[in-house]
């Protein structure tokens, strides 16, 4: 097989372009947090989350909740799937894979899983995932907090409808049989864009409780009823509809909230939100 490497094309922006760096952010991200993590879910059986995926000095604080959460769970994901939106406009039907066998940061490459990808049976477009950060930018958290050596699959999410959710959920859970991995979903996306701190909370909190209800349908009506600017509300349905599916007792809970005004005061702010999904 041809090995194709997705080179790390947010470093020095996002995140530092260097395994030093890059390393003492994350660890700085954590002893800022540490003592507010809520580490009785790492009892929980996992299934994945919902991961802002800015800058690491403005969404790493909301990040690092369910980052350290998978890390002290210590439950083994043969593979890691990443949803994510797409920023670019580049792709094409509703979602897409890639054929990169690699994907690069600072600390190293992670392979993807070429046989969940072929179960999946999802076009493959590199130009969906060539220029998008939303799903790169989780990869060093992953190196560094997933306990087990893992393998990635990353897709684009083009369309954001209830419909196209319901599908990739259901593709996803059917690669798991067909493939017998035990896998974690990850939903990349940041909530609220330049409103006021305010009315991004208020906003906000509309879609935060229809995501504690696990009802995709309604996260889609009131995205659109009230414009809310969560970038990633595709994913996010995604992974509803995948917990709803594979979970006995599905589960959610908030890590945390906050915005880019916590770090650098301003009129108009983005919001980061954490939340995690698991089987009670």
């Amino acid at each position: 097989m041809n090995t194709s490497i997705r080179n790390p094309i947010f470093t020095g922006s996002f995140y530092p372009d260097n395994e030093v760096a890059l390393k003492q952010l994350i660890q700085n991200v954590y002893q800022a947090e540490k003592a507010s993590i809520n580490k009785a879910l790492a009892q929980k059986t996992l299934l994945g989350g919902i991961v802002p995926h800015a800058g690491y000095a403005y969404s790493g604080y909301e990040a690092i909740h369910f980052y350290d959460i998978l890390k002290q769970s210590q439950q083994h994901f043969d593979t890691i799937v990443v949803v994510n939106p797409n920023h670019t406009g580049y792709g094409s039907g509703w979602y897409n894979t890639s054929s990169y066998t690699q994907w690069e940061t600072p600390l190293g490459t992670v392979d993807t899983d070429q046989a969940f990808m072929e179960a999946l049976d999802i076009e493959p477009n590199n130009r969906a995932h060539s220029l998008e950060h939303s799903g790169e930018v989780q990869l060093p958290f992953l190196q560094l907090y997933a306990e087990h050596p893992f393998a990635v699959v990353m897709i684009t999410m083009n369309k954001q409808t209830v419909p196209s959710a319901v599908s990739l959920a259901s593709k996803i859970k059917q690669a798991a049989l067909q493939t017998g991995e035990r896998i974690l979903l990850i939903a990349s996306s940041d909530f609220s864009h330049h409103e006021s701190p305010s009315k991004g909370y208020e906003k906000d909190q509309l879609v935060i409780d229809q995501i504690l209800s696990l009802n995709s349908q309604n996260v889609f009506d009131v995205v659109q009823k009230h414009q809310v600017s969560a970038c990633g509300y595709g994913p996010i349905m995604t992974l509803i509809e995948y917990t709803r599916q594979v979970a006995q007792r599905p589960g959610i809970a908030l890590l945390r909230r906050g915005n880019s005004g916590e770090v650098q005061p301003a009129a108009m702010v983005v919001d980061y939100i954490s939340f995690l999904c698991y089987d009670a």
